[in-house]
């Protein structure tokens, strides 16, 4: 599967527990949403993924991307200490340049 450079850089992150470099795949004015919660900076974007590796230490496993420089979906099976992992969840996002603009997490 071809991945954008920037998700792919993200899921190496979030698999490695490299909560600097899952933050540096986003924009200075990114945007994530997850679990009902919005995150507005680089600083709440890691210290939310430093927290929920700790708590559920997920590792992702990417199965299909959509999109293109502007959007995509990533669908990704996600496993890890959490009530019924795995879960398929959908990343869909937002592209600044070579950066995320915006998450959202379904």
């Amino acid at each position: 599967m071809n991945l954008p450079k920037v998700v792919q850089d993200l899921v190496n992150a979030q698999n490695n527990f490299d909560s600097t470099a899952f933050a540096d795949c986003f924009s200075e004015t990114a945007i994530v949403f997850d679990e009902g919660k919005n995150y507005t900076s680089k600083t709440d974007i890691k210290n939310w993924i430093e927290k929920s590796a700790k708590e559920y230490n997920a590792v992702t496993k990417p199965i299909d991307f959509k999109g293109d420089a502007e959007k995509g979906n990533l669908k990704a099976e996600v496993s890890g200490t959490f009530p019924g992992s795995p879960l398929i969840l959908t990343y869909n996002f937002e592209f600044k340049g070579n950066y995320i603009q915006s998450l959202k997490i379904d």
